[in-house]
This record gives C-alpha cells, sequence and structure tokens, in this order.
C-alpha cells in the first residue's frame, strides 16, 4: 500500500481510469465493426506525427493526433468512395506513416530522442496534460455514445439496417473513425504505438465470448481494461519489468481464462441437451 504515497502512481491510475473509458467505448465500435486492422493502421500512421513533431520541436502527441486523424479520416473517404480497398488504404497509410516518422527522426538535430515510451507505452511518464486530455476524450466519448447510441449500435452489426434508420450513416461514420483516431493517439503514452491494438481489442473480445449487447460489451470491456492496466501496473511494479508488455501480458491471460470459461460452458450444455435427448428417448 506504500506505492499510493507515490504522485506519479495516482496520475497513473487517473491514466488507467481514463485509457479504460476510451478503449471500452472505442475497442467495442472497432469489433463490432470488424476494424481492428484499421486501428492498427491508426497507431502506426500517427508515427509519422511523432517524428514530425520531434523535428518541428513541438509536442510529439499533437504531429501524432494530426496524422492519426488525418489518416483515419482518410482511410474512410478512400473505402467509402470505392476508390481503394480498406485494408490496401490501411496497408499504404501504414507504411507511409513509419517510414515519415523514422525519416524526420534521423533529420532532428543533436542526439536521436528515445522513442521506446512512445512504441510501447509508459504508464509512468504520464503528466497531468495527458491525464486532462484523457479525460476531456472520456467525456466527449460518453456524450457521443448516449446521444448516438441506437445509431451506434445500427452502424456497428448491420450498417445496411442502419441506413433505413437515418440517412447520416456516413456522417457517423467520419465522426466514429474520427473519434477512434484522436483516442488512439492520445492513449499512445499509455500504452504506446506497438501495444496500443491489444488494449483496444482483446477486452472487447472477451466480453464478446459471453454477450452481444452493445451497452454491455461497453461496460464490461471498461472493467476489463481498468483492471487489466491496474493488475499490469502493480505487476510490473512487483517484478521490475516493463509496463506497457506486462499490462499486454495481464490482458491475454485474462483472454485465455475467459476462453477456458466457455468452452467449459460450452461442454456442459453439450452434456446437458445430450442428457435431456436420452432421457427422452427413455421415456417413450
Amino acid at each position: 500500500m506504500g506505492i499510493f504515497e507515490y504522485s506519479f502512481v495516482l496520475k497513473s491510475l487517473l491514466g488507467a481510469l481514463f485509457a479504460s473509458i476510451t478503449a471500452g467505448i472505442i475497442g467495442t465500435y472497432i469489433v463490432s465493426r470488424r476494424l481492428v486492422f484499421l486501428s492498427g493502421g491508426i497507431t502506426h500512421a500517427s508515427f509519422g506525427g511523432i517524428g514530425l513533431g520531434y523535428y518541428l520541436g513541438v509536442d510529439p502527441v499533437l504531429g501524432a493526433a494530426f496524422f492519426g486523424l488525418s489518416s483515419a479520416l482518410g482511410i474512410e473517404y478512400l473505402s467509402e468512395r470505392g476508390k481503394m480497398r480498406e485494408d490496401s488504404a490501411i496497408g499504404i497509410l501504414w507504411a507511409f506513416g513509419m517510414a515519415v516518422g523514422i525519416i524526420f527522426i534521423y533529420l532532428t538535430p543533436g542526439y536521436a530522442p528515445n522513442l521506446m515510451s512512445y512504441l510501447f507505452g509508459s504508464i509512468l511518464t504520464v503528466t497531468w496534460t495527458d491525464i486532462y486530455t484523457l479525460g476531456i476524450m472520456s467525456v466527449i466519448l460518453i456524450i457521443y455514445t448516449l446521444l448516438f447510441y441506437r445509431v451506434l449500435l445500427y452502424v456497428s452489426f448491420d450498417e445496411n439496417y442502419a441506413r433505413t434508420f437515418t440517412r447520416k450513416v456516413n456522417l457517423f461514420k467520419y465522426i466514429s473513425v474520427g473519434l477512434t483516431g484522436l483516442a488512439i493517439v492520445f492513449n499512445i503514452r499509455m500504452a504506446g504505438v506497438i501495444l496500443i491494438i491489444s488494449l483496444l481489442t482483446i477486452p472487447a473480445n472477451i466480453v464478446m465470448l459471453f454477450t452481444r449487447q452493445y451497452l454491455k460489451i461497453i461496460i464490461w470491456s471498461f472493467v476489463l481494461s481498468f483492471i487489466g492496466i491496474s493488475g499490469g501496473f502493480a505487476l510490473s511494479w512487483i517484478t521490475s519489468l516493463p509496463t506497457g508488455p506486462v499490462i499486454v501480458f495481464v490482458l491475454v491471460i485474462f483472454w485465455l481464462i475467459a476462453r477456458s470459461v466457455k468452452s467449459l460452458m460450452r461442454r456442459k450444455e453439450m452434456s446437458a441437451l445430450s442428457s435431456g435427448m436420452i432421457i427422452k428417448q427413455i421415456s417413450k
């Protein structure tokens, strides 16, 4: 309990709370729409903004936000207009962002910056600015989800039916993918470019093993994300291992346990069904 005496622990837990909210809402959306590859494309494309930020001497997160938002909207536009397949657009922007980032970092005068915190995340270095940004992003996502919950539900699971409900499906898709891009970028400090995909996808996939109700997926994804981040932080503190990878390790363990529980439940259901059929045959 002595670790709570340190101010950076409080900041880390607040960051974990807001990161879990964004991961719960955005993760549910991208997993339901099967856009996991999109999240990977945005995270890696945003690396170009990190390199540009270092080169220009500004906050790398601002550069990443510009690249992340632009790439998210660009992918949606190209795929929506039929100008390019979505996976092709994602692959091109993925490679382009990484290449641009490396080039600008190479061109930056002086000693090359340490990018480990951006590639793999570092919850221990989260600043109050990061927390405020994530907090504002969390509030925006909550309000957006509450106001347009039904539309988001239809778009996530059945886009054709959503078009019978509203004519502004494309607008909602652009807004949703834009918020996804920003949420991903603002979580980079927490989970890093490489590991953030797991934070967005693993909790939602765990919950979807047991329910398909959109609101329940959001809520339980948030809960699992917070437990996973907090548990990974505690385990990292005890073992002195890097925090980001340990968080992912904990989430994967949760997923394996959930898969085992789901498999056991199916076996019990099949056994009960077989027993019922045998009893019916005997009674006849």
